[in-house]
């Protein structure tokens, strides 16, 4: 049953040879990798607005000059994460740069900031999309947290699937989104050009404002740069393209960089001219929407590809998060799971971990997107420093043809990360104070993984491994609970081994048992020795292992095995299991953790009633 649903949600399983048939073409790699990029155009401009309002409404026109500010920074990026494709074709991104040319640590640094920042994609575009449909739908308001857990499910089944079929879905609510604000944005410049909008719904430019700082500025500025997250994301995920691969990543780069540029400034420009304000509970491009067209089709076309693009920029996430959890797991940092591909050949266990902590996110904040945001922006601009100060020593130490000018991008993109991560931690510590928390854990469980590789590396090497003692003989020990099938065909199979002893272990609890069941076996099978330890405190697991060790004392003194033999019977349905003790489960249990040297096994008897 459960594998026939699993090939209901996820379809059939994929042959590895069909690994080329998952690689995307530059239409869908637009869509899948940049719609966390795009889909920041809906709350970006908003962050800036968040920040200015406490000024005044007059003080809106900064959105202007901090928009600029924002587009500069975009450019950047975009122009130094190009290089990058070109200088590591085989992706990694901001953690491979960072730890070939900065150092491991660094590179911990990145990658640590990275997996948290994807898991924070999931939940940020996940509760953003549904800020956007709450909006349109106030009833629905209430129920925030369980629809958007919902979406995650749903996404994380999506990818699951497979990365064709995930942008096969993707591409049509991307498109459609940037069809949906560029009609917004003509209309409404249509509409500020015919006079249909007032202008005294705004304060003009160079308008003085009083109370207004550097500092706030700055901060605003900041947090309109979280319209950039999700630029590395193709930087990442090169490995995904259809040959050649860092060709058309590039073009890709591009195409995102030109439309979330376009699409930005007109955002930024509508809300000024507009004199939107920031509200708790209505989404600035809503508010847009509606003044522009009104409570019509226009409308809920607008605000129903945004909240779609918003929920389904978690595929962002999706696949550069297992990308990235490859690149550690093969160098020992993180749970060799994740390199294993799924029966869709998409790195499964990647997915479903992404999906589980995003929906841990959402519920632990209570879906509210702005709390989010903040550590979501400076979780990615910390690798953005990193890979640019990288590509910087890169440049000057290999000095390649036409090196200087690529120099001077990257140094620019260095300088403009590590300006607006420090405006995160001066202007917005409260909210960005866990990260100084969690990357030393993050780096410290690294480590600890690395290190136990390492260490199981080191006593697996034939090499380095004490020379094998030969065995000389064997003795086995069967736990029995009774006189039955089960335990008569366990014995069947211990004589079958040809051990030099077989020791049969009851454990009574009280004295008249231990009598009656020694009687009955010295009548059933007097040839097998009988060995019976009286528990007064009712414990099966504890006498039963004492007297293991101390067979295993003796036997090892003359390079004896010890076996122990597990009988098991198998109930003919799996829910008859809750009915029996599982004391079977416990002892296998106990010996895997604490038995060492000896060999365990199970003889299983199933039932057929």
């Amino acid at each position: 049953m459960a594998s026939r649903i699993k090939r209901i949600l996820l379809g059939r399983p994929l042959k590895s040879t069909e690994l080329g048939e998952q690689k995307l073409r530059k239409t869908k790699a637009l869509a899948i990798l940049s719609s966390d990029a795009l889909s920041s155009v809906a709350y970006g401009p908003e962050q800036i607005l968040l920040v200015l309002v406490a000024i005044g409404a007059t003080a809106f026109w900064y959105s202007i000059p901090i928009g600029i500010g924002v587009l500069v920074l975009l450019t950047a990026l975009i122009l130094s994460y190009r290089q990058i494709i070109f200088a590591y074709p085989h992706g990694g991104g901001a953690y491979v740069v960072s730890k070939e040319n900065l150092g491991l640590s660094y590179g911990l640094v990145a990658g640590g900031s990275l997996l948290v920042d994807y898991i924070l994609t999931v939940a940020v575009s996940v509760s953003a999309g549904t800020d956007a449909l709450t909006s349109a739908f106030p009833s629905l308001h209430p129920y925030n947290v369980p629809i958007a857990v919902v979406f995650v499910i749903g996404i994380t089944l999506l990818n699951l699937r497979g990365v064709t079929e995930s942008a096969s879905v993707l591409a049509y609510p991307v498109y459609l989104f940037v069809l949906a604000l560029f009609v917004l944005i003509g209309v409404g410049l249509y509409r500020i050009a015919a006079g249909d909008v007032s202008p005294e719904l705004h304060a003009s430019l160079g308008t003085p404002v009083a109370g207004i700082s550097l500092f706030i500025l700055l901060r605003a500025f900041a947090s309109g740069s979280s319209a950039l997250t999700g630029v590395e994301a193709i930087s990442n995920a090169i490995p995904n393209f259809k040959s050649p691969a860092p060709g058309n990543a590039a073009k890709t780069l591009i195409a995102m960089g030109a439309l979330l540029a376009v699409l930005f400034s007109g955002i930024v420009f509508l809300a000024y001219y507009y004199g939107i304000s920031p509200l708790p509970e209505v989404t600035v491009v809503s508010q847009i929407a509606e003044e522009t067209f009104g409570r019509r089709f226009l409308y809920y076309f607008i605000q129903g590809t945004t909240a779609l693009i918003l929920i389904l920029a978690a595929n962002t996430g999706y696949s550069a998060f297992p990308l990235l959890a490859v690149n550690l797991a093969k160098d020992k940092f993180i749970p060799r799971m994740f390199t294993v591909r799924g029966d869709r050949l998409g790195y499964s266990n990647g997915i479903i971990f992404l999906g589980v902590l995003s929906i841990v996110l959402i519920v632990a904040f209570h879906g509210q997107t702005e709390h989010l945001i903040p550590l979501y922006a400076v979780g990615v601009f910390i690798p953005f420093t990193l890979s640019q100060s990288g590509m910087i020593r890169k440049w000057i130490r290999e000095k390649p043809p036409g090196w200087a000018p690529k120099l001077v991008i990257n140094f620019i993109g260095a300088l403009i990360s590590f300006t607006v991560t420090l405006m995160f931690f001066l202007t917005k510590f409260a909210m960005v104070w866990p990260v100084l928390v969690f990357l030393p854990i993050i780096l410290f469980v690294f480590y600890r993984i690395r290190r136990h590789y390492e260490a199981v590396g080191e006593q697996l090497r034939i090499a380095s491994c004490e020379p094998a003692v030969p065995i000389e003989g064997n003795v086995i020990i069967v736990p029995v609970s009774g006189i039955t099938h089960v335990v008569e065909r366990s014995l069947n199979y211990a004589r079958s081994l040809k051990a030099e002893q077989i020791i049969a272990v009851y454990v009574p609890f009280e004295r008249e048992e231990e009598l009656r069941f020694e009687e009955k076996w010295s009548k059933w099978k007097p040839d097998i020795r009988l060995v019976t330890l009286h528990s007064p405190y009712r414990s099966i697991i504890q006498p039963l292992m004492r007297f293991i060790d101390s067979v295993q004392r003796k036997a090892g003194e003359s390079n004896y095995q010890v076996t122990v033999i597990i009988p098991q019977f198998i109930p003919r349905k799996s829910w008859h299991n809750i009915l029996h003790n599982q004391t079977s489960f416990m002892i296998r249990t106990r010996l895997l953790m604490y038995g060492k040297d000896i060999i365990m096994t199970t003889v299983p008897y199933h039932l057929r009633k």
